[in-house]
């Protein structure tokens, strides 16, 4: 038997014969797609499907992006409340600084220093001035009602000048910065004799 003689059951594709665009034989036609096997009623009920699948998946992608887009404000808000906030750690060390240079200068005026008193009164003022342009102030505590969100009571005191409850006298003085206390008063508060 002759090479040419054997048939070959497996013929190899040639360009252009059509076969990868879905081209059924030689004759270069295109397969339809197949009709769907159902009855119409039963292809409506497969679109409606379809069609409340596609809202659900629309809907969770709108929702999604909302709660994506809320997150990222609500971070922002809170990254601006930080930023505001971020230099109460150092104010409450300056405090102490403070207090002890309020000391120092209430015993140099006792004594009667005068240039140095008005050179320490001079910088206790240009202290101040710095800490009140970054927003910390000091709380007003003297005849206030005692307030247990800005003052710290360590003593009563008996007092028929003033209404119980009163701050009488400040032993300590409290800041906030911006809204928020960063430091309560201690303070002494009135009550009856």
């Amino acid at each position: 038997m002759k090479p040419e003689e054997l048939e070959n059951p497996i013929e190899p594709k040639q360009a252009g014969d059509g076969s990868e665009n879905g081209a059924s034989g030689a004759t270069g036609e295109v397969e339809t797609p197949r009709e769907p096997t159902g009855g119409a009623a039963e292809n409506e009920a497969m679109i409606d499907e379809l069609k409340k699948e596609r809202d659900l998946y629309y809907d969770q992608l709108q929702r999604s992006r909302a709660e994506f887009a809320n997150y990222q404000l609500r971070a922002k808000n809170q990254a601006d409340i930080d930023r505001q906030y971020m230099i109460a750690s150092l104010v409450n060390d300056l405090l102490e600084v403070l207090d002890n240079f309020e000391r120092a200068l209430a015993a140099a005026k006792a004594a009667g220093s005068g240039p140095i008193v008005e050179g320490m009164d001079m910088v206790s003022r240009q202290l101040m001035s710095v800490l009140s342009k970054h927003g910390v102030e000091p709380i007003v505590s003297l005849g206030e009602p005692f307030d247990p969100a800005r003052h710290e009571a360590l003593v009563q005191q008996p007092d028929s000048t003033h209404p119980e409850g009163t701050v009488v006298a400040e032993l300590i003085r409290g800041y906030s910065l911006k809204d928020r206390v960063i430091r309560p008063a201690k303070v002494a508060v009135s009550i009856k004799p």
